[in-house]
Parts: C-alpha cells; structure tokens; sequence
C-alpha cells in the first residue's frame, strides 16, 4: 500500500497530556483526518465507536504505553505518535501521518495542509517535518548495508540532531533549520519557499509528491542543496552524515 506520510520530528521527552489531548482534538474534532475505528500499539488493536471520539481511553493508552496508533477501518489513514524517551535509545520522537497519495490531488487538501503542519509543529514544538511519497521518505533515510553474510538496515541519519536525510516534497523547517541555513534559506527563489510565520520556513522543490526520484525532481532537490550547503545533508553517493548541524536546545 502507498502512502503520502508527513512526519512530524519531536523534541525529546514525552509528550505532556494536555498536549496529546489538543492534537486529539485539533486531528479528529478539527481537521478531521479521518474517523478513528482501531487504536493500539501498531501490532495489537482495540476497537473505537466510530460515533465518538473516546479521548479518555486514548490518553489512558498512551499514558501507560508511551505511545499510540490511531487508524481507520482500513491500513489507509493512521496516527502514529511516538514520543522520545530520554533514557532509552529512542531520545527523539516523532508523529507520523499517514493518508492516500490522492490526497494530494486536492488544492483545498494542499492548503490544509500548510495550515495544519504549522499548528502542529507550534503544539508539539517540533523544529522539524517533511511530507513525502513514503518510498521517498524510505529511500532517503535508510540504507542496507553490505555485511560479510548478509546485509543489515540501517539509518542515513536517526534523527534531526544528526543532520538532514535530504530534500522530500514539502520541509517545513523550524528555526534551528532557518538559523543553520540563514542567508542561504532566504535567497532562495521564492517558487521554492514560503514564509509560514512563526519562525517556520517552508521549502517545497517541486508542485507534485509524485516527482520525487524523478529526473526533474532530483535535479531540482540537487539545486536547493547545493545552495542551502550540501554538508548540512547526508551524501547518498559517498554516505557521509552531514557536518554542518543545527544548535539545539542542551
């Protein structure tokens, strides 16, 4: 199954429960993404009234298991909230959407988007997101690795502290990004980036998620790094991680 996925970087810790309680609003209530039938942890499923938004129970969930899969009646549309966990190996979270690639076939889905990408990165304070194709996001930030027997899976960069993957259909960067890339993000031409407010910049190569791994659209993904500076991203040819990384929070 396709999917266009807009991913949504976390800072680290968990998300506090009042946070979680807004995006529920804000997603289902709001925006309506989609109407929420099954919840669980991705692998095991609980069913939802699909008459109502049982938000208690979904906060319970995620309170006690630290993540949550929200999804439709079929693999189509879901949520995926997995917020970092400090101690652990997973310092940074992310929340994931997921829908069909027709979506974005939609000028009022496209608009929709910005808007709600914006609201999102400011309710989560997420300094980073990009909406992609999934195959592009998948190819762009994981790689095999030839071993003596075998090959084993692993990450070009594991999360926005490292570096950037790459350039997919929408990025939308927060201000640590627009810091790291200051004159460089601004002189962009302005059919490749947009001004959101908030300190949130986004820059977009190309009209269509479709064009990704296209001619076209590597030759105009190639452009904007080259003049955003190709060592803030990973090199897919020499597989090196960036060395030009954004200042964080300590």
């Amino acid at each position: 199954m396709r999917y266009l996925e807009t991913h949504l970087s976390l800072p680290p810790g968990l998300l506090a429960t009042p946070v979680v309680r807004e995006l529920l609003r804000l997603g289902f209530e709001q925006y309506r993404w989609f109407t929420p039938m099954r919840y669980g942890t991705g692998v095991f499923w609980e069913k939802l009234d699909p008459k109502r938004l049982d938000v208690e129970t979904l906060l319970s969930f995620y309170e006690e298991n630290e993540v949550l899969c929200i999804a439709a009646r079929t693999d189509q549309d879901f949520l995926w909230l997995a917020p970092g966990k400090p101690e652990s190996q997973r310092r940074f979270g992310r929340l994931n959407l997921f829908t069909s690639p027709k979506a974005a076939n939609k000028p009022s889905w496209l608009s929709a988007h910005l808007e709600q990408v914006v609201e999102l990165m400011r309710l989560v304070h997420s300094p980073l997101a990009v909406a992609a194709l999934g195959e592009d996001i998948e190819r762009k930030t994981e790689r095999l690795v030839p071993e003596e027997i075998g090959q084993r899976l692993d990450f070009t960069v594991r999360n926005y502290s490292e570096g950037l993957a790459g350039l997919f259909w929408r990025n939308f960067f927060g201000p640590p990004f627009v810091q790291l890339f200051g004159e460089r993000l601004a002189s962009l031409p302005p059919e490749s980036r947009q001004e959101l407010g908030h300190g949130l910049v986004l820059v977009q190569p190309y009209a269509l998620a479709s064009d990704a791994a296209t001619p076209h659209g590597e030759a105009q993904e190639r452009a904007l790094i080259s003049h955003l500076g190709p060592e803030c991203f990973y090199d897919h040819a020499l597989h090196l991680k960036p060395t030009r990384l954004p200042v964080l929070p300590p």
